[in-house]
């Protein structure tokens, strides 16, 4: 399994679940999983497998042997099985920060038991990633307001809200939704995770 150069671990684990570095051979799943989901992905339009390759090739490959990549991405697993995938994005080391990157197979995210499980788990998981191994200090989120179940999870979680971008972005011509803006400090992460997930 390939690891990134910046993290001593090659896998995190919680209960059933394991995060690890994103593999070469999601790619195509992803793929189908963001086509399915561009309503809440800051996506404009469907990919195609010769896009999703190029990006493997030219942007995900290239961040493993980097000292300080611009992002680090992970496949989420279940029982050894993929369920979702996500990471730390837009990484700002200077400040010790990260926006956190969730996207589960369409499939589970329609059952919301399920979805609730899986974001909890990447969510402890990242944070043992961001504040445990490299020792950051913050990361935020960006959620369209026509999620309040994954805010819901979210705030569960210890991410506070932090503010709300008014019609911020227009899902289809002339119907805006607001950017809703969390924040989770390293110790929060230390002082909720346990209660929370």
């Amino acid at each position: 399994m390939t690891t990134y150069k910046c993290l001593l671990q090659r896998e995190f684990t919680w209960e059933n679940y394991r995060l690890i570095p994103i593999r070469y051979d999601d790619r195509e799943a992803i793929r189908a999983w963001r086509n399915a989901q561009l309503d809440v992905l800051r996506q404009a339009a469907p990919l195609t497998a010769a896009q999703q390759e190029a990006y493997f090739q030219r942007v995900v490959l290239p961040l493993f042997d980097q000292e300080q990549p611009g992002q680090l991405l992970f496949s989420l697993l279940h029982d050894d099985e993929l369920v979702a995938y996500g990471g730390l994005v837009h990484i700002s080391w200077p400040d010790g920060r990260a926006e956190v990157s969730f996207l589960a197979d369409p499939v589970r995210a329609a059952e919301p038991a399920t979805y609730r499980q899986d974001f909890r788990a990447h969510l402890r998981l990242l944070g043992q990633v961001a504040f445990e191994a490299l020792q950051f200090n913050r990361l935020f989120t960006e959620t369209y307001d026509i999620r309040p179940a994954h805010v819901a999870i979210l705030e569960a979680a210890g991410f506070r809200l932090e503010g709300r971008l008014r019609e911020h972005v227009q899902l289809k011509p002339g119907t805006f939704a607001d950017s809703l803006m969390h924040g989770q400090l390293a110790a929060d992460y230390a002082t909720t995770f346990d209660s929370a997930l």
